[in-house]
């Protein structure tokens, strides 16, 4: 005979019942979620990996862009291109100083001039820039007088850097040649060595070749030309035609 009420059925404890649960062919087992308090430990390391390279990127981007950054550099006394090229370290040598500034320094690289306004690391992207700029802009009109001649001069004078304004270039014009594109000195000093002045601003012809801007015209009769050469000099002997006011 049984001994009635021996055989009491085992409680489980909470731990158990929590990990039994029912499926289709009985009872199965789960395992306890060990660790599971530490999950939210890697989200906060990622972040913290994230914001570095971010600044990293954008300290990157920064140095990058102050080091794309061109620079103006004024021409003095004995330099060459080889030699401003090597003192900058430029990429490309000379060359690529020269191709930069084709336009200001002319035909011969060879010819540079102290106060000459040239332009150290130019980037691709700029000139592109630059390019389509000018591309999409009409081009400028200038009437065939003394006004207009003027006026497309200091447009070529602000391209190269050359100080002067419409007034003192007016004042000048007046006085050396009264406005004649023509006008010709046959009788002063210069005329008796056989380099007479000629033109708007009374330039002898070695003058006009020295100071002679690129993109303008290789005749000293020009008016375009003449006015632009002749404020390239008064810029390097006077610091601008406007402080020129007689015989220069």
């Amino acid at each position: 005979m049984s001994a009635t009420g021996n055989h009491l059925r085992r409680k489980s404890t909470s731990l158990t019942r929590g990990l039994i649960v029912a499926t289709t062919s009985g009872a199965a087992l789960v395992l306890p979620l060990v660790g599971a308090g530490f999950a939210s430990a890697a989200p906060a390391q990622s972040v913290t990996a994230e914001k570095a390279a971010a600044s990293t990127v954008a300290a990157d981007k920064e140095k990058t862009a102050q080091e794309a950054a061109p620079t103006i550099y004024s021409v003095i006394a004995g330099d060459t291109l080889s030699k401003i090229a090597r003192g900058h370290s430029l990429s490309g040598g000379w060359q690529k100083l020269y191709e930069d500034n084709r336009e200001i320094v002319g035909d011969n690289p060879a010819e540079i001039r102290a106060g000459m306004k040239l332009t150290i690391g130019a980037q691709a992207e700029s000139k592109t820039s630059a390019t389509a700029t000018a591309t999409a802009a009409p081009a400028a009109t200038y009437t065939n007088d003394l006004d207009g001649w003027i006026k497309e001069s200091l447009a070529v004078m602000a391209k190269h850097s050359i100080p002067g304004s419409y007034d003192g270039i007016h004042r000048n014009v007046l006085r050396e040649s009264s406005g004649n594109p023509l006008a010709i000195n046959n009788w002063d000093s210069n005329a008796v060595k056989g380099t007479p002045s000629k033109g708007l601003l009374q330039i002898i012809d070695p003058t006009f070749r020295a100071y002679h801007v690129p993109g303008t015209s290789m005749d000293s009769y020009d008016p375009v030309a003449n006015i632009t050469a002749a404020c390239n000099y008064a810029a390097d002997k006077y610091g601008s035609i406007d402080n020129v006011f007689g015989a220069y």
